[in-house]
């Protein structure tokens, strides 16, 4: 059973959508009429997935979607008249995980959560590659860059200053990038 957030500024069109996420077993974690607290609704309700139905999405709408996805991501399905293939990207960018062009019938409401979720979870495993990737090359650069500042401070080759840093990092239970980032700033404050 999934916890489901709904947004929805028709109050008829919600209860036919809490109604259908009750047909299809799931719980309706909280109703909402517009995206404005979508961040502290998330943040208080835990949701697994939120569902927001627009004739066509704000852009204010998209706007606190993309705050809410920054801080606390979740699985969101978009259901929408709007079928405008920039509404639709502009959307996913926001953090839409499934853009539907139609409203929601019980018959298809888990396949679409189900697709929904694995939208989700490969996009959030591509965004922790890029992050360590990201964080990885600036490590790198970093000691690079401290190896440099060994390299002309105290006359040693690549290999001699990398091994000096490396020495260092041991001797002082730290990782290799913070030590080298201490050497550097080190060297900012002699200069």
């Amino acid at each position: 059973m999934l916890r489901v957030l709904v947004v929805d500024s028709s109050r008829e069109r919600a209860a036919d959508v809490c109604s259908a996420i009750a047909l299809a077993g799931h719980q309706v974690a909280a109703v909402l009429s517009s995206a404005l607290e979508l961040s502290d609704q998330v943040l208080n309700t835990k949701p697994d997935v939120i569902f927001i139905q627009a004739d066509s999405p704000s852009r204010d709408t998209l706007e606190h979607l993309a705050i809410m996805n920054r801080d606390c991501p979740r699985p969101v399905l978009l259901f929408s008249q709007d079928a405008d293939s920039e509404m639709i990207r502009r959307a996913v960018k926001a953090g839409v995980s499934s853009y539907v062009v139609d409203s929601v019938s019980p018959a298809r409401l888990d396949a679409v959560v189900e697709v929904a979720i694995a939208q989700f979870e490969a996009f959030q495993h591509m965004r922790a590659e890029r992050d360590d990737a990201t964080r990885k090359l600036s490590e790198r650069i970093t000691i690079d860059r401290a190896k440099g500042v060994l390299m002309k401070a105290r006359g040693l080759d690549e290999n001699a200053a990398y091994h000096a840093l490396r020495k260092l990092a041991m001797e002082r239970g730290r990782k290799l990038a913070d030590v080298a980032q201490d050497v550097i700033d080190m060297s900012n404050l002699l200069l």
